[in-house]
């Protein structure tokens, strides 16, 4: 069990914000593992680092919602937080040297995919072609819009996706994020995938990849 001190909030999205955390002594941790987070009073929640292990502070994705979520998104910085443990096994990135890694993302599921990405990007001469498909129920959905450039300057190529296109200003592809891996997927040489989202979509993305002859060891889950 660990103190994490509240160092910055930002808004990222629709009732998202993302919460900078610094430990009282450094945290090992492997790309794509989640934290169990507890405040006084209710139970422990699960929170997927979307830092590299390398930052300096933590940092996690918060959405509005029920229990430790809701209160943890209207806490203020220097406010305290217990870190419980951490679980999932990540992202074994070192075993994936050389290969083109495509991340699948599915609104906060960006989180643990954004840890290995940062991560990667340390060492990008490690690797082949990095592919980011991320998916989101309308443009307000998406988190770290204010990187995407960023990652767009560093090599990375970004497709984004909506599912709920109705009323909103967007000239890109609509539908679910799964529907992109045929546009990208033909042009890389040795894939792997890393995906993240509701477990419908980690299925459904799992089934697809399946048919387009991935096997199980070239799709991966932080957990």
């Amino acid at each position: 069990m660990q103190t994490l001190v509240i160092t910055s909030i930002r808004d990222q999205a629709r009732i998202t914000r993302s919460f900078d955390l610094r430990p009282t002594k450094r945290i090992d941790f492997t790309p794509g593992q989640i934290a169990l987070l507890r405040v006084e009073g209710h139970e422990p929640a699960y929170f997927a680092f979307a830092s590299a292990p390398e930052d300096a502070d933590l940092e996690v994705l918060v959405k509005q919602k029920a229990g430790a979520s809701s209160v943890i998104y209207d806490m203020k910085a220097g406010d305290e937080i217990e870190l419980v443990c951490i679980a999932g096994h990540g992202f074994r990135l070192n075993e994936m040297e050389g290969r083109d890694l495509v991340f699948v993302a599915m609104g906060t599921g960006v989180a643990p995919l954004r840890s290995a990405l940062r991560h990667v990007l340390k060492r990008k001469q490690d690797f082949g072609q990095l592919v980011v498909l991320y998916g989101a129920r309308t443009p307000d959905d998406f988190c770290y819009r204010d990187e995407t450039e960023a990652w767009k300057e560093a090599g990375v190529e970004l497709r984004q996706v909506i599912s709920r296109p109705d009323g909103h200003d967007w000239s890109g592809p609509t539908g679910y994020v799964q529907s992109l891996l045929d546009n990208v997927l033909p042009d890389l040489s040795s894939p792997v995938a890393l995906i993240c989202g509701s477990r419908e979509m980690i299925d459904q993305t799992r089934e697809r990849l399946g048919k387009m002859g991935f096997k199980p060891g070239e799709i991966l889950t932080n957990y």
